[in-house]
């Protein structure tokens, strides 16, 4: 079975509980806080492959987002707002005093959630998230199910239900580093995407799709990055819908260790982490990769829609698969 431990008490009096479980060669930790993806071991490595802390104050703090399920609505929309079937929803200002963020500070990411089941391979965890909410509508109800199958492949699916027409686009914020380094520097990255999202100075898509041929973010290769070469903090355009699961991404350490995600999502956010400094660490610890729609679609025509209507439910699978080198 699952090993379930306590692992602290959040500001507001709340219990977090610890789930470890996993299979083959891989071996899991997530938090009852966010959902939170805390720990990825991988047998005879002697570092985590993701970015975490043993300390739930930290993720109460710098560590706001790490590894945690952001939802209903990851990434920014303009202005903190957004329209929906003839109106528009006013949302909280959470970024550069204009932008909603991640969903505002009751985004899934910073609430308790609950264990629904729990075995040797796998977690299952359940929020309710009520109408109004952060200025989203509906009852909303998102069950998280982590498993691991062996050799070294996490897999994450992610339901999403409502009673109402409501907006929804989720992801899994974990940063990841297969050398335990403290940058990711000479790490090599491939991209399956034709397109990135080009975003202006408050880091909020423009509206353009820009093709990746020809420019520093064209990573339909592989190939070794480096901090601001080029900077990156953008959306990976994958496709103008769900689709069934297929790899989207490789990043491999120099070690050459591997990690290859795979999802049905239409997007993929790669941020480098400049300004995710976990406490005593440095800039650029960690790659985020952040499997979702493509962020601010309903301020931007042309972009696929993130609109969840009640009875159709939403399902989304992301996979981690580790590779030895």
């Amino acid at each position: 079975m699952a090993e379930v431990a306590e692992f602290g008490t959040t500001a507001a009096g709340r219990k977090v509980q610890k789930i470890t479980f996993g299979a083959g060669d891989m071996t899991v930790s997530v938090l009852t806080l966010g959902a939170i993806l805390q720990s990825v071991r991988l047998k005879g490595v002697g570092h985590d492959l993701t970015h975490g802390s043993d300390h739930l104050a930290d993720y109460e703090g710098a560590l706001l987002y790490h590894g945690a399920i952001v939802a209903p609505v990851v990434n920014r929309l303009t202005n903190a707002r957004a329209p929906l079937d003839g109106r528009e929803l006013q949302l909280e200002v959470n970024f550069n005093g204009r932008h909603c963020l991640h969903s505002g500070a009751t985004g899934s990411h910073a609430q308790v959630w609950d264990i629904v089941d729990t075995g040797a391979d796998h977690a299952i965890l359940a929020l309710d998230m009520p109408d109004g909410q952060g200025g989203f509508p509906g009852n909303r109800r998102l069950t998280a199910r982590f498993s691991v199958t062996a050799p070294a492949t996490l897999r994450l699916e992610l339901l999403a239900e409502t009673d109402t027409h409501t907006l929804f686009n989720a992801t899994n914020h974990s940063y990841w580093n297969m050398d335990g380094t403290g940058q990711w520097t000479g790490h090599s990255l491939k991209i399956a995407a034709e397109a990135v999202l080009p975003t202006d100075d408050d880091f909020v898509p423009t509206g353009e799709i820009l093709p990746v041929a020809g420019t520093p973010h064209d990573f339909r290769q592989a190939r070794a990055i480096a901090p601001g070469e080029p900077p990156l903090d953008n959306c990976f355009c994958l496709s103008n819908a769900q689709v069934p699961l297929r790899p989207v991404l490789w990043l491999t350490g120099t070690s050459g260790l591997g990690l290859e995600v795979a999802t049905t999502e239409p997007g993929v956010q790669v941020y480098d982490g400049r300004g995710a400094v976990r406490p005593g660490q440095t800039a650029y610890e960690g790659i985020a990769i952040e499997t979702q729609g493509w962020p601010d679609a309903p301020n931007k025509p042309g972009f696929p829609p993130i609109r969840l209507a009640p009875g159709a439910g939403l399902r989304q699978i992301t996979e981690w698969r580790i590779r030895r080198g």
